[in-house]
């Protein structure tokens, strides 16, 4: 694995490649089946390919996106990987669930993605969304605790607004936060990515490539049977638009011998505020065509111009 692209991960000592391999596939309500050979081949090959960073959490598939990733990287080299996962979702076997971050549960969920993961230790453990049932202080004194005994390595966030950051980071070392970001939907451009920026909090999006909207491989007509179905942008007339513009855009990746998936992630990372993208990967070819992006940019004129295509 070439360490060529690695960029450090806000304060924390982790760094990590500006694609993040993306696990959230693997959770059967939302996408339904997926081959777990498939993904755990692709999770080997991005290694190969200079991606080191992947992002998970106990809530995909109530554990199995864990599992999954543990057994990919058994063959791997534990030191060269920055593990990431996530806490909040209290699950249960009935597949009723509520958010959770009181320290009981935190330390109790940690063990537990330990366990599933198959690992001593987690590089990087997040708070996947705000409870507001628990006291800032408490949440820091806990993920403290946990970096203390050598459990994990940092803590971050996930779905915190800029206020909850800001009041949290006054009382935690937050070294992370990983937002929704697509250049479709830019919202955190506003506030949270210049408070990423004024404080050395890293960044990992999600949903960079807007639910495949922006690979360029659909025209318009599709119908959804997955998450998909139920979001105004793959419905209707905007739908379709999207579509078009979209197009437009892989005319513009002609240029610079890029695919539109490539041109779209190389556009969104030249950001400053944004240290990597996670994108959803569920085979072989989708990471080795995420993997092209890195280190991959484009002329201010073509981003401006991807931006523009895609305000809509």
């Amino acid at each position: 694995m070439s360490s060529t692209h690695l960029v450090r991960l806000g304060k924390s000592e982790l760094k990590v490649s500006p694609i993040c391999f993306g696990t959230w596939q693997l959770s059967p309500k939302f996408w339904g089946e997926q081959s777990q050979s498939e993904i755990s081949s692709a999770i080997q090959l991005a290694y190969d390919l200079g991606i080191n960073f992947i992002d998970t959490a106990d809530a995909y598939g109530d554990g199995l996106a864990e599992q999954v990733v543990g057994k990919a990287i058994k063959s791997l080299p534990r030191e060269k990987l920055v593990i990431a996962t996530k806490v909040y979702n209290h699950f249960y076997p009935d597949g009723s669930r509520h958010g959770d971050l009181s320290s009981d549960y935190i330390l109790k969920a940690c063990d537990d993605s330990l366990r599933r993961l198959d690992l001593d230790y987690i590089d990087l453990y997040q708070c996947h969304a705000f409870d507001p049932l628990v006291r800032y202080d408490e949440l820091a004194e806990t993920l403290n605790s946990l970096v203390k005994a050598g459990k994990i390595r940092a803590y971050g966030v996930s779905n915190w607004s800029v206020e909850q950051m800001r009041t949290g980071s006054m009382m935690g070392n937050y070294a992370t936060c990983q937002p929704v970001y697509s250049l479709l939907k830019r919202d955190i451009e506003k506030d949270i990515l210049p408070y990423c920026q004024g404080n050395d909090i890293g960044t990992l999006i999600y949903s960079s490539l807007h639910l495949g909207l922006l690979t360029g491989k659909y025209k318009g007509h599709e119908t959804f049977t997955d998450v998909r179905q139920s979001r105004p942008d793959f419905q209707g007339e905007r739908y379709k638009l999207i579509c078009e513009r979209v197009q437009q855009v892989g005319e513009i990746a002609k240029k610079y011998d890029l695919t539109t998936v490539q041109l779209v992630l190389a556009v969104t990372l030249m950001h400053p505020g944004i240290t990597s993208a996670i994108v959803g990967i569920k085979t072989q070819q989708q990471i080795k065509e995420a993997a092209g992006a890195m280190g991959k940019t484009v002329s201010i004129v073509d981003w401006n111009q991807v931006r523009t295509l895609l305000t809509v």
